[in-house]
């Protein structure tokens, strides 16, 4: 059974120079990684969600052909010892897709859910992503990174973080919500969310998106000293 795994890495404060150079040195190894199916190594937005980077942080969302291969590359490879040794802590959270629509460079990589998986309850990650149209940009900026900054606030969420490939056109926002429920709350009952949703639609902002809804399986390690889901 396939398995996704999403990772927050906060590098110690000399690495930065490191850390930003292995998004592009780090794609040779990663793609010669047996058993990953699909990966993405992102950085982060100032912030939490700002326009401009937080050169200390990145996240790395990764699809495996199984949970063997997801263990053999975090307990061995040497691409992770050397993130575990310029980083001052890591969280991973090992996932399920419950739901998932839209493509990611052209794919669905999360289009293996299991109905007896949707089923159960529990907490949940978020992920939504877009490629924004050059000329779309400064709406976008003028109305989703505001309103994707109050998504850290709402009750139910325990962690959220903006996420990106490339700084301004390719952004993605995670979240961790304590269930599928207090998600929903918030995207329903949000003016300023439904309001974002109306112009997404209404003025073609993206050129390709994905929404994809996880069940959290069990984390690792901590994001900003703690684990989210704890307590």
């Amino acid at each position: 059974m396939p398995l996704t795994t999403l990772s927050i890495l906060t590098l110690l404060p000399n690495q930065r120079r490191w850390g930003f150079a292995q998004m592009g040195t780090a794609q040779g190894p990663l793609q010669r990684v047996p058993g990953l199916r699909f990966q993405k190594l992102l950085g982060s937005g100032a912030g939490g969600f700002g326009a401009l980077p937080n050169l200390h942080r990145y996240g790395f969302m990764a699809v495996w052909e199984d949970e063997q291969a997801a263990r053999a590359f975090f307990d061995g490879h040497p691409l992770w010892q050397q993130y575990q040794q310029r980083t001052s802590e890591i969280w991973t959270a090992w996932l399920a897709p419950l739901k998932s629509h839209g493509l990611w460079d052209g794919v669905n990589p999360f289009d293996y859910s299991e109905a007896a998986v949707a089923a159960e309850d529990g907490p949940v990650m978020v992920l939504t992503r877009a490629s924004i149209r050059w000329q779309k940009t400064p709406r976008f900026w003028r109305y989703v990174a505001p309103v994707s900054a109050t998504i850290a606030g709402a009750p139910g969420v325990r962690a959220a973080i903006g996420l990106g490939e490339l700084p301004v056109v390719r952004q993605a926002t995670v979240s961790v919500w304590d269930s599928a429920r207090a998600m929903q709350d918030y995207a329903y009952r949000s003016p300023k969310h439904k309001e974002v949703i109306r112009l997404t639609r209404q003025e073609d902002w993206y050129g390709e998106e994905m929404f994809a809804r996880f069940r959290v399986l069990r984390t690792e390690g901590t994001w900003d000293g703690r684990c989210p889901l704890a307590g």
